[in-house]
């Protein structure tokens, strides 16, 4: 963000100034994950920039013209993946792994930015007594039975002094929507033994492998495993080495407190900023292209994931409702009857085709391919897949 004495942008990380912008996109839907009512209200949502700019001194990349008081979470915010058994798979994952690595049963354990709790209850199921969750985004559960243990949520933000007695801390998809990264850590690290578990969006599955649909406005940062250690280490705690799960597209370490070394990013990171806004352009040009001739073909589209992905590609291509891409599919039931931020189209149910089979599906993220595929099947529906995110060529 701008130094408030210079007005020159600095690294929300390290604070360095050797920058350089990736790609500038305009008019992005400031919540993609707050699902419109109608196509009026999506058409008219409140609307932001990305100046995507990427720090040669840590690695990290960020939206240099984030505007942080223009963004606000509510219950309206619905960004719940665990309906799909491929993200639930990831979550049991991680969930037996820390359960096992730090002896939480019979622990107590806080999920900060908690959403409606769902890994909290997984914990609970897996034998952790306590599970307490803070998202001021969410209304207060009171001590629910869950399993052998209960569950608790503020909703608040978490603060210092929140449950000193707590085994492990966890922030899943959390760092990347707050500006002063460095100063959370240091503010859950404070005077803690208690292990954290962070999880966040893999920056390099955006510069690397093109997955430029996750950019959104929401995430003021995108992190590489460089910059989330160097975060780490600014912050007084020492972490694992960062490791990427669910295909490329997550990031996870865990930390403890003591010193640590910032790391520097290597030379195909700093090779891939150099080369991004040239790929990034192509990769629009190739995808527009891709749906209009399947369109001059009189073919049927439908976008499956009306979540971050869905959105920003809708939004990045200018397909509004009416220009014949017109449904997105999507599992997650609380979405069913809504529309798509900024461009209008009707989110519907997976059950929904059957009354209109499309002839191509544009898969959102290839992690779910299989599971699709396997729905597909069942409604007896016999569409072409097409995955697109992560994939810089598009079929022709």
């Amino acid at each position: 963000m701008p130094d408030p004495r210079t007005d020159t942008p600095r690294c929300l990380v390290c604070g360095g100034a050797d920058l350089t912008e990736l790609a500038r996109l305009r008019d992005l839907p400031l919540a993609c994950n707050v699902p419109a009512a109608s196509e009026a209200e999506a058409l008219g949502v409140p609307r932001g920039d990305i100046a995507l700019t990427a720090c040669r001194d840590c690695g990290h990349v960020f939206n240099a013209a984030f505007e942080a008081d223009r963004l606000g979470y509510d219950e309206r915010y619905e960004n719940a993946l665990d309906f799909s058994p491929r993200f639930r798979e990831h979550q049991d994952r991680t969930v037996e792994r820390l359960v096992e690595r730090y002896a939480l049963a019979g622990g107590t354990v806080v999920d900060i930015g908690c959403g409606l709790a769902g890994f909290l209850r997984r914990l609970c199921e897996a034998g952790v007594a306590h599970g307490i969750g803070f998202d001021p985004g969410r209304p207060d559960i009171r001590g629910e039975p869950v399993a052998a243990g209960t569950l608790t949520v503020h909703g608040r933000a978490f603060r210092a002094g929140d449950v000193p007695e707590a085994r492990l801390l966890s922030a899943r998809h959390v760092l990347e929507h707050l500006t002063d990264p460095v100063g959370f850590l240091v503010m859950v690290g404070e005077g803690r033994n208690a292990a954290l578990y962070l999880e966040v969006p893999d920056g390099r599955f955006t510069v690397e492998r093109l997955g430029i649909w996750d950019l959104v406005y929401e995430h003021v940062s995108l992190f590489t495993p460089p910059s989330l250690s160097t975060a780490l280490a600014l912050a007084g705690l020492r972490g694992t080495p960062p490791r990427s799960a669910f295909g490329g597209q997550f990031l996870w370490t865990e930390a403890t407190s003591g010193p640590a070394d910032a790391v520097l990013p290597d030379g195909e990171l700093l090779d891939a900023f150099a080369a991004y806004p040239r790929r990034h352009r192509a990769m629009l040009e190739g995808w527009r292209g891709f749906v209009e001739r399947r369109l001059r073909q009189g073919l049927r589209l439908a976008l499956w994931g009306a979540g971050s992905k869905g959105v920003t590609f809708l939004n990045m291509l200018g397909l509004r409702a009416g220009s014949g891409l017109d449904v997105a599919v999507d599992v997650n039931p609380r979405k069913a009857g809504t529309h798509i931020p900024g461009t209008g189209q009707r989110t519907l149910p997976p059950e929904a085709l059957a009354a209109s089979p499309p002839d191509t599906v544009l898969v959102m993220n290839p992690e779910y391919l299989a599971e699709i595929a396997g729905t597909l099947e069942r409604l007896g529906l016999g569409a072409e897949l097409v995955p697109v995110s992560g994939c810089e060529a598009p079929y022709p």
